[in-house]
C-alpha cells in the first residue's frame, strides 16, 4: 500500500481515534467548513460506496474524471490545501455533529472489516475500476487531509 493501510485495524483505530479527538467547536485551519460539515463530506465517499444516494458518473462524465481527476484521488500524492472538489461533496447545510462522526465511524470500521480483498477490483463511483490499493489511497488521503484540516 503507497499509504497507511486503512485496511488494517491498527491503522483504521488511530484514524478513528483522531476523528474522536474532534468536537463540536473544533476549528478548521484552513477552508470554509465546520467540523460537523467536514464529517458529513468525508461521509459522501462512504455513502458512494454502501448507499445508492448519488447517482452515479454517467459515460461522458467518468471518462472525463478517468482522465483527468483520478490520479489525484488515487494515488499517495497529498491534496493541496483548499482544493476543488466535486459537487456531491459540497456541504453548505448545517449538520448534527455526533451523527455525523458516528456514521463516518461506522463506515471506517465496515470498510476495515470488509478488507482490501473486498475493494481489489472494485468499481468506483466516478473512476471505474480500483485496486486495493487505490481505494486505500482514496479512503485514507480523504481522511488525513480533513482530519489534518482539523488538527488532529
Amino acid at each position: 500500500m503507497d499509504l497507511p493501510n486503512i485496511f488494517s485495524k491498527n491503522i483504521a483505530d488511530g484514524v478513528i481515534e483522531r476523528i474522536n479527538q474532534l468536537t463540536p467547536h473544533t476549528k478548521a485551519l484552513w477552508g470554509k467548513m465546520n467540523a460537523a460539515q467536514m464529517l458529513a463530506h468525508c461521509n459522501v465517499t462512504y455513502e458512494m460506496v454502501y448507499t445508492d444516494k448519488h447517482p452515479k458518473a454517467g459515460f461522458l462524465m467518468k471518462l472525463i474524471l478517468k482522465w483527468f481527476v483520478k490520479q489525484q484521488v488515487v494515488t499517495d500524492k497529498p491534496y493541496p490545501k483548499n482544493s476543488k472538489t466535486a459537487p456531491a461533496f459540497i456541504i453548505i447545510d448545517e449538520k448534527e455533529f455526533e451523527a455525523e462522526k458516528e456514521r463516518l465511524i461506522e463506515y471506517v470500521r465496515q470498510t476495515q472489516v470488509l478488507g482490501a480483498s473486498a475493494f481489489d477490483g472494485k468499481v468506483s463511483h466516478s473512476f471505474g475500476v480500483l485496486d486495493a490499493n487505490e481505494w486505500n489511497n482514496m479512503f485514507y488521503k480523504h481522511l488525513d487531509h480533513h482530519l489534518k484540516q482539523f488538527g488532529v
